[in-house]
């Protein structure tokens, strides 16, 4: 059964797997080869902020209540803005290589937010990691 956290991440790994090539396309000098390449990515965009707002209303939490939920869209909104940055032919090369390399961090860091439902997804690793090396 498909659910509606799978529909939001399968979008959100679409999402971020077009931006890749889009920005991979800019930085050898190709733009969208279609008109398609230039609409999907708000479409598939759009489902999926849908997808998350539907979820996070069926769960009844809000960003402003809930640290971790409220991190990532906040995070979201860094990745469109480098987004932006990365695919924009007014960017010089370099600035459009590290936007790029930037925006697909930020894209990772919110998907170990979702994962974690922390907005520091990274602490306690080091621990965990030691405390497996040592048994």
């Amino acid at each position: 059964m498909v659910t509606l956290k799978s529909i939001h991440v399968a979008l959100a790994a679409v999402s971020v797997g077009w931006f890749a090539l889009r920005a991979l396309g800019r930085l050898l000098g190709r733009g969208p080869a279609a008109r398609l390449g230039r609409i999907a990515p708000h479409i598939v965009d759009t489902a999926l902020l849908a997808s998350g707002v539907v979820m996070a209303v069926r769960l009844g939490i809000s960003p402003l209540a809930v640290p971790w939920l409220g991190v990532k869209l906040l995070a979201v909104v860094v990745y469109i803005a480098l987004g932006m940055i990365a695919v924009s032919p007014r960017t010089p090369v370099r600035a459009r290589v590290l936007a790029t390399l930037a925006a697909l961090g930020v894209a990772a860091y919110v998907a170990l937010v979702a994962v974690r439902h922390d907005p520091t997804p990274w602490a306690g690793l080091s621990e965990a990691t030691g405390a497996a090396g040592a048994a």
